[in-house]
């Protein structure tokens, strides 16, 4: 092959194909590269919101229990090799650029002889990638969380041991449904039979909908929330929660959640079942001190993510992309922030932009909307017109440059928000070079 990054270039170009349900070509797929997702454990994780941060959790803590383990998540913040993170580290773009060469010669094989009739989705790519990088790398388990719904996504060709459903809440609707049971069904398309299924908090109507799923297929189901008791005791030092956790399984005292806002407690518990569960139905055993360390001290960046520049501004940068999650950095805002901050806000044309807009313009100084440098993201102009029509009672400013948004932000308070988008975290980290 010649010079560069060629491979990654032909990965990056089948985002081109956008989103396509299905799981035609990813059987394919994994039949050529010899099921490589068969050679290790999985925990399959899906959710409207926090199934990223659970997979993060559950990540830590099977490394702190001594095992190889795996991570696959979406989208990234910066680089493309945090989406396939082993042993806490992404992989290094030489492995990844030779997946990616494994990755078009298979296809083009596949097309030659008409058993994939169409080049695979960006998606669909990076997930045959991502089993065969944890095959390669000779990993113990894989956490892999879902892109877009559960019953048609890519990753929904695993065998796990255990799977997750964080929540619940209107997102992607154009895909998924118009109402919490549509949604709440796709997502149930992750259980398999007699796999056990965690299920976090969400609406009556929703669980119920998952509950039906189960049943049908003889899956186990445990409400996180079930027999426990997450007793929240506030803040830590370092803007975690402290908690008092105990499951009908075990109890594990006082843990310093590491990451911020009330809604990882929440979280918190669904990773601790997903992991009672895999001891149980699996046999990997995962003692409290791994859950415990796993809970305190993992990372995952651009969720409820302060940082500190060396000039000593502020910013809190929040993955916030849809209505549930702006609530949750609003209830955020309300009890840690003394006085409200800037927001610089963008978000993609399909996102519900005034549900966000709505939820957290309440708790600003000034909200500021700018555009995520991908041809996605909506135009500014477009949702300060959604603000006025929401009716956000805070002064609204467009500026297109996000260089200029971010000056413009910190000349009004020290400390500002950035949310909305993770397309837009990735590019103010960028913009910062922040890591």
């Amino acid at each position: 092959m010649s010079n560069g990054h060629t491979a990654l270039d032909y990965l990056l170009s089948l985002e081109q194909f956008g989103i396509k349900f299905g799981l035609d070509n990813m059987q394919a797929l994994v039949e050529a590269l010899g099921h490589p997702e068969r050679e290790y454990q999985t925990i399959h994780v899906a959710g409207t919101n926090g199934k990223g941060s659970v997979t993060a959790m559950v990540d830590a803590a099977l490394r702190a229990a001594g095992y190889r383990s795996a991570r696959y998540t979406s989208p990234h913040l910066r680089h493309l090799s945090e989406r396939f993170a082993i042993d806490g580290a992404p992989v290094s773009t030489d492995v990844l650029e030779r997946a990616a060469v494994q990755l078009r010669e298979t296809v083009g094989a596949l097309m030659a002889r008409g058993r994939l009739l169409a080049p695979p989705t960006f998606f669909e790519a990076t997930t045959a990638i991502a089993f065969g990088l944890f095959r390669e790398a000779r990993v113990d388990v894989a956490v892999c969380e879902v892109g877009l719904g559960g019953r048609l996504d890519a990753t929904n060709v695993l065998s796990p041991a255990v799977t997750a459903i964080t929540s619940i809440g209107f997102d992607h609707e154009e895909y998924l449904g118009s109402t919490l049971q549509e949604i709440a069904s796709e997502k149930a398309g992750i259980i398999k039979a007699g796999v056990p299924v965690i299920v976090g908090e969400m609406p009556s109507e929703a669980f119920q909908r998952i509950a039906k799923t189960a049943a049908k297929r003889g899956a186990p189901l445990v409400r996180a929330s079930g027999g426990s008791m997450m007793l929240d005791q506030g803040p830590t030092a370092t803007g975690g929660r402290r908690v008092l956790a105990r499951t009908p399984v075990r109890d594990y005292g006082a843990v310093a959640l590491a990451l911020a806002g009330e809604h990882q407690v929440g979280n918190a518990l669904v990773a601790i079942r997903v992991l009672e569960a895999l001891s149980a139905s699996a046999g990997m055993s995962v003692p409290n001190s791994a859950v415990t360390q796993g809970l305190e001290t993992v990372q995952w960046p651009g969720r409820l993510d302060w940082r500190t520049l060396p000039d000593g501004r502020h910013l809190l940068l929040d993955a916030a992309h849809n209505p549930e999650g702006a609530r949750a950095l609003a209830r955020f805002l309300a009890s840690s922030c003394p006085s409200p901050p800037a927001l610089v806000f963008a978000a993609m044309r399909d996102k519900d932009a005034g549900g966000m807009l709505g939820a957290l313009a309440p708790h600003v100084h000034t909200l500021l909307v700018t555009r995520a440098r991908t041809a996605r993201s909506a135009d500014p102009d477009a949702l300060a017109a959604v603000a006025r029509d929401v009716g956000v009672p805070c002064r609204t400013l467009v500026e297109p440059s996000l260089d200029r948004a971010l000056a413009d932000a910190w000349l009004l308070t020290p400390t500002i928000v950035v949310a909305g988008s993770i397309y837009l975290l990735g590019d103010v980290m960028e913009a910062l070079g922040l890591s």
